[in-house]
């Protein structure tokens, strides 16, 4: 089943038109604006009493997007929704699914609760699994987690010849092992020892098994770049430049797409977090997602 309406937070207009074309479903209008002490202020101006509503809403820069996007959740309900949905092609807050350290809060739940108090489902693309096991562990919402490589291997297929993936440390084996199978491509994963939340060690990649293919780094997220940082940095000691540097989620903290870039990578993402990176279209597959869901 698919929605009767998909409303764009603001960010997500381009995603939110393309997902009610493939759907073949209305975009509705939304208009949202800032009060001067900060305050959100919120509007819907199409008619969703009685609809199935969708609100569209990628979750990088979280904390300035919940609010409006729970506040949205809400008021379509109390205008008569009959079901309200949430599509996050990025879904924030899933790395720290424990307590390191005591007194840390395990936000990746109280995310999930908060999500499952407002929403009636979710689809989202490749969340950050790592100690869980499933979404159902912290959702108690129906939640479909699509999977990108699919399209990333297409990318790949398409745009590389003779490709080499190598997954920057252990986390991103999933990743690198799925779509290198989808490509018939070899792969290797380095291993990593995280020493902050921006110092990082990586270890060194074998170029006599890279030989002259072109190297793909590839993870779910490029967040501050640290890791990747260092595996390029590794590679041009060797001797090979250009590496390609792809990933499901571009999140770039602290400009560390410039970085990889002054150091000769190439940068390719999803289009689960806008931008100008975000050249692989994942459309198709979320609004699958969604009528499995919905």
């Amino acid at each position: 089943m698919t929605p009767d309406l998909i409303f764009a937070l603001p960010g997500n207009e381009t995603q939110a038109e393309q997902l009610a074309d493939a759907l073949g479903c209305k975009a509705g209008a939304l208009t949202t604006r800032k009060f001067p002490d900060g305050e959100t202020y919120l509007r819907f101006d199409s008619a969703i009493e009685g609809k199935r509503v969708a609100l569209v809403s990628t979750l990088n820069d979280p904390d300035a997007k919940i609010v409006p996007l729970l506040f949205a959740a809400n008021a379509a309900r109390m205008m008569g929704a009959s079901k309200v949905g949430l599509c996050a092609p990025y879904l924030a807050y899933m790395r720290q699914d424990r307590s390191f350290h005591p007194g840390e809060a395990v936000t990746s739940r109280a995310m999930a609760a908060l999500v499952s108090q407002y929403f009636d489902w979710m689809v989202t693309v490749d969340p950050h699994l790592h100690r869980y096991k499933s979404m159902a562990e912290i959702y108690t919402i129906p939640v479909t987690a699509v999977h990108a490589a699919p399209a990333l291997s297409a990318w790949i297929a398409a745009q590389v010849k003779n490709p080499f993936l190598i997954g920057p440390d252990e986390e991103s084996a999933q990743w690198v092992s799925e779509t290198a199978r989808g490509l018939g491509a070899p792969y290797a994963t380095l291993e990593k020892i995280r020493q902050g939340d921006r110092v990082v060690t990586v270890s060194a990649p074998d170029v006599a098994v890279i030989g002259d293919r072109t190297p793909i780094l590839l993870d779910d997220i490029i967040s501050s770049g640290q890791t990747m940082l260092e595996v390029v940095k590794l590679l041009r000691a060797k001797g090979i430049e250009h590496p390609i540097c792809l990933a499901v989620h571009g999140l770039f903290a602290g400009h560390s797409d410039r970085a990889l870039t002054e150091l000769g990578a190439r940068i390719v993402t999803a289009s689960s977090v806008p931008g100008p990176f975000a050249q692989i279209d994942l459309t198709r597959l979320i609004a699958d997602g969604i009528r499995q869901t919905a």
